[in-house]
């Protein structure tokens, strides 16, 4: 660790606020680092605001998404490490990719241009967003039952519905069709330069019972950086879903990542 504490700015996924990462901010801050999660464009600053003002969080994409943080990296002292869960993750590759980032860990993150396999879950967890095409330009919001299937399938009904409860808020629907479609368009805004050799490290992190964004989803987007010199690692909970990063075990999580940083020289 230098003088100057390094920044870590965490990045949050589809349809939990910002406000989810506290415990993380907190662990980093008694490490040393210097923490920030800001929300993404649309967000009002707590759950129940954003819960009450949803259309402000509507049709905004993953460039509107990534400009935002790259924006907000711009006004810091020196590139961040980044933590992205979910789209949050896919975010934190392509910030990384554009140099604007000293290291990424993205947390079961979402499917990149070039990700081939589609499984059953995956499908199943975003068919509340994708079966309906007007979907792109609102804002959705899950039910508690979307819930359990799509992040808590690894906890006890009643710890997933308190999650549900405590840090839900509406989403764009934008994104998710964005990658879907990622390898159907010659260009997408889900496309991440994997193959970059000057880039900082990477660890992308998967759960082995996570429904939205399957495991093989997260191995292979790992695959696809194996053009690259630079250091990509991969590290899997078999046991955890998509709520790895705000369920009861998330210091599990939490500790990994740290452990990765220090190896990093970070």
């Amino acid at each position: 660790m230098t003088d100057s504490p390094i920044p870590v700015v965490f990045i949050h996924g589809l349809w939990i606020h910002s406000d989810a990462w506290q415990p993380w901010l907190e662990l980093y801050r008694s490490e040393g680092y210097d923490p920030i999660a800001p929300g993404w464009p649309g967000d009002s600053s707590d759950v129940a605001q954003t819960r009450n003002n949803a259309p402000a969080t509507a049709n905004k994409g993953i460039d509107e998404i990534n400009r935002s943080y790259a924006g907000f990296i711009d006004g810091l002292a020196r590139p961040p490490i980044v933590i992205g869960h979910s789209f949050g993750g896919l975010i934190a590759q392509k910030l990384l990719a554009d140099g604007q980032a000293a290291a990424a860990i993205a947390i079961d993150p979402g499917q990149i241009k070039g990700v081939k396999p589609l499984p059953f879950a995956q499908l199943r967890s975003g068919f509340p967003v994708l079966s309906k095409p007007g979907n792109k330009k609102r804002a959705v919001s899950l039910t508690k039952k979307q819930f359990r299937y799509s992040f808590g399938n690894a906890l006890s009904e009643a710890e997933s519905d308190e999650l549900f409860g405590k840090w839900t808020i509406p989403g764009p629907g934008k994104p998710l069709f964005e990658a879907s479609a990622a390898n159907f368009k010659r260009t997408s805004p889900a496309a991440v330069d994997t193959h970059r050799n000057d880039r900082g490290p990477l660890l992308l992190i998967a759960g082995g019972k996570d429904h939205t964004v399957p495991k093989v989803v997260v191995k292979a987007a790992y695959k696809l950086y194996a053009g690259s010199d630079a250091t990509t690692d991969f590290h899997e909970f078999p046991d955890r879903g998509h709520s790895l990063v705000v369920d009861h075990g998330w210091r599990e999580v939490a500790d990994v990542t740290l452990d990765w940083l220090n190896r990093q020289g970070l």
